[in-house]
C-alpha cells in the first residue's frame, strides 16, 4: 500500500497542526496565587511528560508529548513575562488587582467579584480578570462609586459596596 493511504507522519517526527497557544497582548499581572497557579500548571505538565518518556513509540503518545511541549512553551512565557503584584493593600481605598469587590444593584442584587490576573479568573469562582469588561469600569473605583456594567443581558448599574484585599 502506498503512503499517501496513510495517515502516519514518515520517521519518528509528529505533526502538531495545532497552533501554539495565544500569548495575550496585555501585561501579565498576577496575583502571588495566579503566579504559583502558573507554576503547579507547569509542574503537572512536566510530571506528566516525565512519565510518557520512553513510551514514544505509540503514535497517541507522540501526539500528547507534542501537545504537551506546546503547553510548556505557553507557560514557560507566561511565567517570564509575569508581574507580580501584591495583593496586601492594607490602607488602600481604591479598586486595583487582587481586590475583592462587592457591589449592589437597583433591585439590591449583590454581585462579589475578585480581580485577577488573566490566567488566574474563573467566573466559577468568582475570579474575574483584571481585563474584563466589568474589571476594567472598576479599577480606580473606591467605596461608594456607581459604575455600568455592561452585560450582554443589558446593561446594569452597580454600586461598590465593600472593597477588600487579602
Amino acid at each position: 500500500m502506498s503512503r499517501a493511504f496513510t495517515k502516519e507522519p514518515e520517521g519518528d517526527q509528529v505533526q502538531d497542526n495545532q497552533p501554539e497557544l495565544p500569548i495575550s497582548k496585555h501585561a501579565n499581572y498576577v496575583t502571588t496565587n495566579g503566579l504559583q497557579q502558573l507554576k503547579d500548571t507547569r509542574e503537572a505538565l512536566l510530571k506528566k511528560k516525565r512519565e510518557l518518556v520512553g513510551e514514544e513509540e505509540s503514535m497517541s503518545t507522540k501526539i500528547v508529548l507534542a501537545q504537551i511541549e506546546r503547553e510548556l512553551r505557553y507557560y514557560k512565557v507566561r511565567i517570564q513575562r509575569a508581574i507580580v503584584v501584591s495583593t496586601r493593600r492594607l490602607d488602600e481605598d481604591r479598586v486595583a488587582l487582587g481586590a475583592t469587590v462587592t457591589a449592589l444593584d437597583v433591585n439590591n442584587k449583590k454581585y462579589r467579584f475578585t480581580i485577577v490576573g488573566e490566567d488566574e479568573a474563573a467566573i466559577e469562582e468568582g475570579k474575574i480578570s483584571w481585563v474584563s469588561p466589568l474589571a476594567s469600569v472598576l479599577m480606580g473605583k473606591k467605596m461608594g462609586d456607581r459604575v455600568l456594567w455592561r452585560r450582554p443581558v443589558g446593561d446594569l448599574s452597580v454600586e461598590i459596596v465593600e472593597l477588600t484585599y487579602t
